[in-house]
């Protein structure tokens, strides 16, 4: 299992430093599976000179076990409790871009944490399903050990996406279109639209 603590990420050397936005602690990084949260918030903590935490990985470090092994274990009204858990505990951190799991949104607790936690600005990866499945199928190619099971079902998955997409574009205070972009790109975009925003 990988640590609990954030991923310190080290700046490659073309690239220019951007400084966050005084105001904020904390950048929270929404989305679908296949949106790019976790490459793009590993650039963007690089970028700002922050750490790096994946909620997932963090949950799993505080479980011992793996996100499907706890869905099998508990059923997800249980998980979605150690879920916020350890959103609570991944907010208590300061200076990090943190990288939600695809549901973590659908439960209201979690949605209350993001609102209330002062200094945290919640930002939606977006991207139209049909790109985000074809994502997910090659990276799923790429390491079989990642195979997500809900892909077996596309029609099942589709639903998924559209109950959560009005959830990602509500809680979000800036919404990020990935699907033309490379992820360096679209740090880029999302650095630019943060600096408009500063008050």
């Amino acid at each position: 299992m990988t640590s609990t603590e954030p991923e310190t990420q080290t700046e490659p050397q073309t690239e220019i430093m951007t400084q966050a936005p005084a105001h904020l602690k904390r950048l929270v990084l929404t989305g679908f599976m296949g949106a790019g949260k976790s490459t793009i918030g590993r650039l963007l903590a690089a970028r700002v000179g922050w750490n790096f935490l994946d909620l997932d990985a963090h949950l799993e470090s505080r479980t011992n076990a793996t996100i499907p092994q706890l869905f099998e274990q508990h059923g997800e009204a249980r998980f979605r409790r150690l879920e916020s858990t350890a959103l609570a505990s991944a907010l208590g951190y300061s200076n990090i871009v943190l990288a939600l799991g695809g549901g973590t949104p659908e439960d209201l607790t979690n949605r209350l944490l993001l609102e209330q936690t002062p200094a945290t600005f919640t930002i939606f990866l977006d991207a139209p399903f049909p790109t985000l499945f074809d994502r997910c199928m090659l990276q799923d190619l790429g390491d079989p050990a990642l195979a997500r099971p809900v892909l077996r079902d596309p029609a099942a998955a589709q639903l998924r996406f559209e109950r959560r997409h009005p959830l990602y574009r509500r809680m979000a205070g800036l919404t990020i279109a990935t699907s033309n972009q490379t992820p360096t790109q679209t740090v880029e975009a999302l650095l630019r639209a943060l600096a408009e925003k500063r008050p």
